[in-house]
């Protein structure tokens, strides 16, 4: 926890106190413009998120009351939904992507497939080895592709060493978790195509 400023100081980057007599009016004139900047930015911040839970929560209202014209009723929020206006003009749409990754018996994916490319030694195929060598790859944060992975196991390859990797690989996937979405589109004219309204202030 940082310590309370004492009146009549400034923190520094480097967390010495400076006596604000002290601070030029330029640095301080700076100070205060990102101080405000940010405050506002907090504010927008926090009315996107409650715009997003608003928006979940009454498109999930309107789907189960569009249900109940035929007297069934809907559980979960599972699915893709596009809502448009009456005129055709504006479009919300929910998205709920799954989210998929791989726990640890991705490792002994791996070794079984470095065993059986060993065992072919010089009869290996170099694509497949580059293939294997591209699935295995993992991102800046540690993660691996899980669309590189399915991959491999498109290779028609009949051994029994190489098809316990490929149940390995397809038991090491989880796609319990998922992501959601809600975004706001407008129609460009009158064409059929759709321009989204920018809720990210960097793509605004």
């Amino acid at each position: 926890m940082i310590d309370p400023v004492p009146e009549g100081y400034m923190r520094d980057g480097r967390g010495a106190l400076v006596p604000i007599a002290r601070v030029k009016p330029i640095d301080m004139a700076r100070n205060d413009l990102v101080l405000e900047l940010f405050a506002k930015a907090r504010h927008v911040s926090a009315e996107a998120r409650d715009l997003k839970c608003r928006a979940f929560a009454d498109i999930e209202a309107f789907v189960s009351l569009s249900a109940e014209q035929y007297e069934v009723r809907i559980g979960g929020k599972k699915g893709n939904v596009s809502l448009v206006s009456y005129d055709g003009r504006f479009k919300v749409t929910r998205q709920v992507q799954p989210i998929s990754r791989v726990d640890e018996r991705i490792h002994a994916a791996k070794a079984l497939i470095d065993e059986c490319i060993l065992e072919w030694s010089e009869g290996s195929d170099a694509s497949l080895v580059t293939l294997v060598n591209q699935a295995f790859q993992v991102d800046k944060q540690g993660n691996f592709s899980v669309g590189r992975l399915m991959m491999l196991r498109k290779a028609n390859i009949d051994h029994p060493k190489w098809k316990r990797a490929m149940e390995a690989i397809a038991d090491s996937i989880d796609t319990t978790q998922t992501a959601s979405y809600v975004r706001f589109y407008e129609r460009i004219g009158d064409t059929d195509k759709w321009r989204m309204i920018p809720l990210d202030i960097a793509a605004a």
